[in-house]
């Protein structure tokens, strides 16, 4: 797990001693080097009252001689025995000159010196350097033992010393603790080892090395058995996985993760590592995150920020790039403005960003919680080239907010010239009036060059150039009136039929009578998943044969069109994230679709974007009732059989109560595909009816699927498709030729 671990983890701290906030970017001795025992009470031999420090000097040993003046005793390590020293030897075990590894003096001769801060030296024979997972480190510091450089210091005469020929066989017997009755044999100072219960550093140190980026430190205070999760008072209630992670501190965070960092903890300001990475640019330690496991979509911000909204606000192209390799399907997550990434990228004008948004399928008419769509933003900073790019991409001119604003009012207002007349050239009506009864005249500064654009362009309103649909009047910018997360608007350019209004629209299933659908959640199998359900040990994922969605939520080409597999999504049950892979159709509808009047099927619905093959479209909603009671049902053109070949037979009626997928037209050469799942229960008889793309559609195709030969044998009577298609089975002219043929 590391390159470099302490060696005897000991700091010389008084009992009653506390250790200040201003003390803890200190660098404290992890040796027992300046440490000392109280006074000696009592005589002491006239051995004992000499210096007990025995010098090596490249084999060679030799006992000081001088006469103690101080009684306290000392020693480099507690592997050591306790030393009663002069005052010369007490001077040299405070500058780290004793080995802690054989309690010998390294004042001359050969032996390694380890220097961490340049103005330290740390001694110790080569062969007492301490060893763990066969790496070796300095047994003062823990430092890697390899720094450490071999030094030759020539012989002095510190002391009167006896020399000895054979040190091993004639070294007279160390005294030992026990031979010093006087002594306690428990010393009163505090022995920081191993042993986490006997570690003085206080938690917070932790917080703050992890800050700084002091790997050796983080890791002595893991082993210490500091608690990686510690939330940092004074600093937003951050964990040192945060810290580390706000400073780029890769390494950091992998040894902080490794001891069992929580990657999606949050802070004060509801941010996880992850975001806070994000927020300071360092793509390194974003990577690492995600490969760690952190979540990528955490809505948890106070501001309801994602990921994606933190780095696209401050620019960071390189992280949002990686994001949106990642997990593009969170693109236009909204946060609780009811902005989406690209509308940050746009206020604080980060071009490239918007650019790179867009080219990853950034949706540009999500409205905020005011109605603004990306135009009304683009409008407001002036970036023409950005509106230009925006229009391009069928972000809705004649969208207006609560105020009544359209996206030519705001930049009238603001006086931005270049934006005026771009949308005056793209067809903005300047004649239309806000709430307040003012057109983009009466926003503007009289006599500005702005007034005079506009008042010499009033009838460039019918000159509209890049709409794909000339002509057609707006109905109603909602039909949903909010119940989906992406508005569905509704247009006719055909004749003079107003929007529907003959249905409720509502975003689930009803029902309007006394069904037993099994919801008890003790009746629901789960999974117990704690990755995003993409293993095949997913119980659910088992249920549907395997987890089918990919990264992006799709359908895989291999998907089986003929017989559709049933789709079982985890639930609420699942131990998984609310994100997890396996989450698809309960997260609603997230394509934008328009509700049009067509030129001979009535109204139908088409896309406004681009969609690849196998996306989640929409659901068929309506009210759940039986077959029995569909029988008795006098208009039966909104039927859909709910097929599930278990128990008795039911069917949605989205006649009256209905969304979307009510007005979705048959085609002969169908683009949809239907799909029964289950997400919230696992009753057999009542599956959701998904709708997923069969095919890429290309923005403003429409929509449609095969209703089926049981439907056209039964409707043939009353009319005929009119789908157009060169492949049509149910045209009057197929139909006539069936005849004939009869």
């Amino acid at each position: 797990m590391c390159s470099k671990i302490m060696g005897y983890v000991c700091v010389g701290v008084a009992a009653d001693t506390e250790v200040t906030e201003s003390d803890l970017a200190e660098e404290l001795p992890l040796c027992c080097c300046r440490m000392e025992t109280p006074h000696c009470v009592g005589s002491l031999s006239t051995f004992d009252q000499t210096c007990m420090a025995m010098e090596s000097a490249d084999g060679t040993l030799s006992r000081c001689q001088r006469r103690v003046m101080k009684q306290e005793m000392m020693r480099p390590s507690n592997t050591v025995h306790l030393l009663i020293l002069c005052e010369d030897h007490r001077a040299g075990m405070v500058k780290h000159q004793c080995c802690p590894g054989c309690g010998l003096f390294c004042r001359a001769g050969t032996f390694m010196e380890c220097r961490p801060y340049g103005n330290i030296s740390h001694r110790f024979h080569r062969d007492c350097a301490s060893m763990l997972k066969d790496c070796r480190f300095c047994p003062h510091c823990g430092e890697d033992a390899t720094r450490a450089k071999e030094v030759t210091v020539p012989k002095t005469n510190h002391s009167p010393s006896v020399p000895r020929s054979n040190p091993r066989l004639s070294l007279p017997a160390v005294p030992t603790v026990a031979t010093l009755p006087s002594v306690p044999t428990t010393p009163t100072f505090i022995l920081f080892s191993l042993k986490p219960k006997k570690v003085k550093y206080p938690t917070r140190q932790l917080y703050i090395s992890a800050k700084q980026g002091e790997l050796q430190k983080v890791i002595h205070l893991l082993v210490d058995g500091k608690d990686p999760n510690f939330l940092m008072d004074g600093q937003s209630k951050r964990t040192p996985l945060h810290a580390a992670a706000a400073e780029g501190h890769q390494e950091i965070c992998h040894m902080l993760v490794q001891a069992g960092a929580n990657l999606d903890m949050f802070d004060e300001e509801q941010k996880t590592p992850l975001m806070v990475a994000c927020e300071n640019n360092h793509l390194d330690t974003v990577m690492y995150l995600l490969r760690a496991g952190g979540t990528l979509y955490s809505r948890h911000d106070i501001m309801g920020f994602t990921c994606l909204h933190l780095a696209a606000k401050l620019g960071h192209y390189d992280i949002v790039h990686h994001l949106l390799s990642k997990a593009s399907k969170y693109i236009n997550c909204q946060d609780e403005g009811g902005w989406t990434p690209i509308t940050w990228a746009i206020e604080y004008k980060h071009k490239e960003l918007v650019y790179l948004l867009l080219a990853r399928g950034a949706d540009v008419n999500i409205r905020d919680k005011e109605e603004n769509v990306c135009l009304h933003w683009a409008a407001l900073t002036g970036c023409d080239d950005v509106a230009q790019s925006l229009l391009d991409a069928q972000c809705d001119l004649s969208a207006v907010n609560i105020h009544g604003d359209s996206p030519l009012h705001v930049a009238a207002r603001e006086n931005h010239l270049q934006c005026v007349m771009l949308f005056l050239s793209r067809g903005a009506d300047v004649t239309q009036r806000n709430k307040e009864g003012e057109t983009a005249l009466d926003c503007c500064i009289y006599g500005s060059d702005v007034w005079k654009a506009l008042n010499t362009n009033k009838k460039l309103t019918d000159a509209r150039r890049g709409r794909d649909c000339r002509g057609e009047r707006l109905l109603s910018r909602d039909i949903s009136r909010g119940y989906e997360a992406i508005p569905v608007t509704c247009v006719n350019g055909v004749d003079s039929e107003p929007c529907p209004e003959n249905f409720k629209y509502i975003p689930d299933n009803c029902v309007t009578s006394a069904l037993d659908i099994d919801k008890d959640i003790t009746h629901i199998q789960h999974c117990s998943c704690t990755d995003d359900c993409s293993s095949s040990a997913c119980m659910c994922g088992q249920l549907s044969l395997r987890c089918w969605y990919d990264n992006e939520g799709r359908l895989p080409l291999d998907f089986c069109q003929r017989e559709p597999p049933v789709l079982f999504e985890c639930n609420h049950a699942c131990s998984c994230w609310r994100t997890c892979r396996n989450r698809v159709v309960q997260n609603g509808q997230r394509v934008r679709l328009q509700l049009f009047r067509t030129q001979k099927m009535g109204w139908g619905v088409r896309t406004m974007q681009d969609i690849p093959q196998g996306t989640f479209i929409c659901e068929y909603i309506g009210e759940i009732i039986t077959d029995a009671e569909a029988d008795k049902r006098e208009n039966d053109s909104f039927l859909f059989t709910l097929d599930n070949k278990v128990g008795d037979v039911h069917c949605i009626d989205a006649r009256l109560f209905g969304n979307i997928g009510r007005f979705i037209n048959h085609l002969c050469e169908p683009n949809l595909l239907a799909v029964r799942v289950f997400t919230m229960h696992q009753d057999l008889r009542f599956p959701r009816i998904a709708f997923f793309s069969s095919r890429p559609i290309k923005a403003g195709d429409q929509i449609g699927f095969d209703y089926g030969d049981h439907y056209w044998r039964v409707k043939s009577k009353y009319f005929s498709c009119q789908c157009g298609s060169l492949k049509c089975r149910h045209s009057a002219a197929i139909r006539k030729k069936l005849t004939d043929d009869h």
